[in-house]
């Protein structure tokens, strides 16, 4: 019922910046959550950030407080995640989701996923 398309990763130096983008379609971009995962080989997949249906409430991982930060733009049904200060270990393949649960730090949470942009940190 909702697709969703990420792109913005890329290879950058440890220190400089990306902005990830997720278009979404299909249904009613504003009545979901929105969450960030990533994805680095032979780990889980681990929350990044995540922002309620009306922007009212938002999170982040300790691991990117300070650093990163989520917004939508619900008139062009788009969520992005502003990465600075970037570290090797931010290395991971990044995944949008799209969801209704209330507990948005968990997969679970999640009912749409996109297939994810690799982003690369080199020290």
């Amino acid at each position: 019922q909702v697709q969703l398309v990420e792109s913005g990763g890329g290879l950058v130096q440890a220190g400089g910046s990306l902005r990830l983008s997720c278009a979404a379609s299909g249904r009613t971009f504003s009545s979901y959550s929105m969450g960030w995962f990533r994805q680095a080989p032979g780990k889980e997949r681990e929350f990044v950030s995540a922002i309620s249906w009306n922007g009212g409430d938002i999170y982040y991982a300790d691991s990117v407080k300070g650093r990163f930060t989520i917004s939508r733009d619900n008139a062009k049904d788009t969520v992005y995640l502003q990465m600075n200060s970037l570290k090797p270990e931010d290395t991971a393949v990044y995944i949008c989701a799209a969801g209704s649960g209330l507990r948005l730090r968990v997969v679970s949470a999640y009912g749409f996923w996109g297939q994810g942009t690799q982003v690369t940190v080199s020290s």
